[in-house]
């Protein structure tokens, strides 16, 4: 640490979830319903796309959803979560493009925004 109380490493930088320059990845291939531990990741689904689930995340949480798939699929407002479009402010399910990619941002417990390539 400098005076400025800037930190300079020689070596890789990371915590649980692996170096702090990369963004891990959690691949499904089937209908997925997020998990406490997927933010901070990004989350890519081949099919059954994924649902946002009530109380599970907390304020500043982030997940990044990829459709790694040649179809549209789509990301459910579980009961209890309210989705906010970045883009208008409409609240529901989402539909993600073919090869979209979508970033969730939690304000709280129960209500994200989001936003991203691909989505309706």
């Amino acid at each position: 640490l400098d005076t400025s109380q800037n930190a300079t490493f020689a070596g890789t930088v990371s915590d649980s979830k692996g170096d702090l320059r990369d963004i891990p990845k959690n691949s499904k291939t089937s209908a997925y319903t997020l998990i406490a531990s997927d933010a901070g990741k990004l989350v890519d689904n081949q099919s059954g796309g994924w649902t946002v689930p009530n109380s599970v995340f907390s304020a500043g949480k982030a997940i990044t959803l990829l459709n790694n798939s040649a179809s549209d699929q789509t990301i459910t407002q579980g009961s209890g979560v309210t989705i906010y479009n970045a883009a208008d402010g409409t609240t529901g399910n989402r539909t993600l493009a073919t090869r979209g990619m979508a970033t969730l941002y939690f304000v709280n417990a129960s209500e994200a925004y989001i936003s991203g390539a691909g989505l309706t």
